[in-house]
């Protein structure tokens, strides 16, 4: 996932599988240190972010920050062009199914890596098989789940065989953390390469490379003049960023001049307070970004699933995901009322039309009684305070007063920090519990499969033979609009007749910019892809 790229894709991404598609959560942080290279005179644009490197090696870098440097410095087959959803050629010159389990794409021709080593069929199959085989716990292998085989074809082609056919979501997943490719010449097949080596080894294609690194204090960003793909070339020679251990003097750089961009994370209260500055510029975009209450459906009050269900239901119809969105996070988040949050295609929004768009305790009270549950219901209600972000705090007491309001329920309210949150969370410990995603490519279903597929990575017990039929039949329909009214279709069934989840609030990207800095809003869409190349000052 990134489940939560709070990490990318919030420090952390996570996800399941539906048959094609097998996806595992990991957590990821920041680690390491060590300055390699020279660097340049200072010139150019400074940007900043709270977000840490993982890793410069793909097999490894499954997060947000270690997203943002990959971006820069590696190539793809296909890949987002700024302000796209639709995956475009980058290194390849086509891609295409030639069978229903076959992929091809054929390279443009000339391509090298910033060391001057030729890019060819080889070092696609190379990159493709050396994921796969490193397998590494914190990186995206996982997306890579259909993929049988990867065979060269000639020097500029290159073939994926697949696992089931028809894989609509595969070339999505070309762009993603498990598809940058690598010089077979300079790494390992069979390990992950230190950051230091991967900035001297310059075994990466993309318009970017690294001039000189400070593990997650700086790193200066140089012009690649041989890369040749669908990012075009960048419109400032160089650009560093600077690591920030709080959003705090990131705010304060902004504001005095000495950071023209920021990117992740600042807060609500942050952005609330810049948008009335008058010396930076507070850019929106598309983030794809989910938060929701999870159901663990063995230890949720209940004592059928009949009344299991009503409890979920009573709950769909109280939360006032409006006044969450204003009040909590001061319009940084949407409300949401499906799991296939606005923006995506195929997005409906089911619990808007069947539990209203504002909270209504009469219906609640209804579905409770109906089903015989006792009121008020005792609900035990998990959250993470590190995580999800500093207002997950204030976010969660404004759910339990919603609650409660209505005396239908009597919320156990508790956080816990991460790391125990999760361990915790896999044990059944929480009966309700708060959750986070972040998007791992642009496509309808990495909103679903993770969720609702079997052996999901919420935990949560859910499992619908029906379901997992309707995932997979929408993840294999090669006819675009039958994909898109299956996708509509799910969302309504989950809705309607099981909520393993209550979605809550989508999230905006936010980047905050000098005054002159221009290409910003560009490369802010829902790739969740921040390119430097677009930005100039």
């Amino acid at each position: 996932m990134r489940n939560s790229r709070v990490g990318r894709r919030a420090g952390t991404r996570t996800i399941a599988t539906v048959g094609l598609l097998a996806l595992t959560a990991s957590v990821l942080a920041g680690c390491g240190s060590g300055r390699t290279g020279e660097g340049g005179d200072g010139a150019g644009l400074v940007a900043g972010t709270t977000d840490k490197i993982f890793s410069l090696d793909p097999a490894a870098a499954y997060d947000n920050g270690s997203l943002v440097a990959e971006t820069q410095i590696y190539q793809y087959l296909l890949n987002f062009a700024p302000g796209g959803a639709t995956p475009k050629p980058d290194a390849a010159q086509k891609c295409e199914f030639t069978a229903p389990t076959v992929y091809t794409c054929t390279l443009k021709d000339g391509l090298k890596f910033a060391n001057g080593n030729p890019l060819t069929a080889t070092s696609v199959k190379f990159s493709f098989d050396r994921m796969l085989r490193i397998n590494d716990p914190n990186g995206p292998a996982s997306l890579l789940g259909n993929l049988d085989k990867t065979e060269v074809v000639d020097a500029r082609t290159v073939a994926f065989t697949l696992k089931v056919a028809d894989d609509q979501t595969f070339p999505a997943i070309l762009p993603t953390q498990a598809g940058p490719i690598v010089d077979e010449k300079v790494y390992a097949p069979d390990k992950v390469m230190p950051d230091e080596d991967v900035v001297k080894a310059k075994g990466y294609s993309g318009p970017y490379t690294i001039a000189a690194y400070d593990k997650n204090k700086l790193v200066e960003y140089q012009a690649f003049a041989d890369y040749n793909g669908i990012l075009g070339s960048p419109k400032t020679e160089t650009v560093s960023t600077k690591y920030y251990a709080t959003t705090d003097n990131m705010k304060l750089d902004l504001q005095n001049g000495s950071l023209d961009v920021g990117y992740r994370s600042f807060t609500p209260t942050d952005v609330e307070s810049l948008r009335n500055d008058g010396r930076v510029a507070v850019h929106e975009g598309p983030g794809g970004e989910l938060r929701y209450i999870v159901f663990n459906l063995n230890t949720m009050p209940g004592g059928t699933p009949e009344q299991k269900l009503a409890v979920r239901k009573a709950v769909a119809s109280t939360v006032d995901r409006a006044a969450l969105a204003d009040s909590v996070y001061k319009k940084t988040y949407l409300p949401a009322y499906s799991s296939v949050p606005q923006g995506m295609p195929g997005a409906a929004e089911p619990f808007k039309d069947i539990y209203g768009a504002q909270p209504n305790k009469d219906q609640a009270a209804k579905f409770l009684a109906d089903a015989g549950v006792t009121t008020p219901v005792e609900l035990k209600l998990q959250y993470n305070p590190d995580h999800y972000g500093s207002s997950s705090s204030e976010e969660y007491a404004a759910i339990k007063s919603q609650l409660e309001a209505t005396g239908l329920f009597r919320v156990d309210l508790q956080s816990t920090e991460w790391v125990t949150y999760q361990r915790e969370r896999a044990r059944d410990a929480y009966p309700v519990y708060q959750f986070g995603w972040f998007p791992d490519f642009p496509d309808p279903d990495n909103y679903l499969s993770p969720f609702f597929g079997p052996n999901n990575f919420l935990q949560s017990h859910f499992e619908n033979p029906g379901i997992s039929a309707q995932l997979i039949a929408q993840a294999t329909q090669p006819d675009k609009d039958k994909r898109l009214a299956q996708i509509g279709q799910v969302q309504r069934d989950l809705a309607q007749n099981f909520l393993p989840i209550v979605p809550l609030l989508s999230g905006k990207q936010i980047a905050v910019a000098a005054a002159g800095v221009q290409g910003v809003q560009q490369t802010l869409d829902s790739s969740f892809k921040f390119r430097y190349t677009v930005l100039s000052k």
